[in-house]
């Protein structure tokens, strides 16, 4: 079999063709669009009528959540330490901590002035957005390096298609 050597050469030949193509994105992007609006419809209607079939449940279950702490914490004294295991569960409590905080800024003040840093969080991260306005001389200097490209970008105008 004797070997065929291809010539790559753009399929695009002229701004006209260009142009064209631009219009064809375009149109698919439409009909993409199209495409999503309706699955979203459908999603959304499957969503509410799930949603209702399954209200009748929530409902029930958030009442008997209501029975079953009513009358858990009526008889604390018969559980076996802080729970109770039975045929079809585990109920009980367990013990929870929580920190209120009022007047934040205060609180870090104190923790800072009564030597307590590890209880406040400090995230640090590069401003790309501020050091690309330095020197490049900077930039390398801290051990960064600026990339400039062209990148290519298109912009398809719908309304016109439409």
């Amino acid at each position: 079999m004797a070997r065929v050597r291809i010539h790559d050469k753009p399929a695009l030949e002229s701004w006209d063709d260009v142009n064209l193509t631009m219009k064809e994105i375009g149109e698919c992007q439409i009909e993409i669009d199209k495409i999503e609006a309706d699955m979203n419809m459908k999603i959304s209607d499957t969503k509410l009528e799930y949603e209702m079939k399954a209200q009748t449940f929530k409902d029930r279950i958030a009442k008997l959540e209501i029975d079953l702490k009513d009358f858990v914490e009526s008889n604390k004294h018969e559980l076996d330490g802080k729970s109770k295991v039975l045929n079809f569960g585990r109920t009980g409590f367990r013990q929870s901590t929580k920190i209120v905080l009022r007047k934040v800024e205060n609180i870090i003040k104190n923790l800072k002035a009564y030597g307590m840093k590890d209880c406040i969080n400090v995230k640090e991260t590069v401003n790309k957005d501020n050091l690309k306005k330095y020197p490049d001389e900077d930039i390398a200097k801290v051990g960064a390096t600026k990339k400039v490209e062209d990148v290519f970008w298109y912009e398809v105008d719908k309304e016109k298609l439409e």
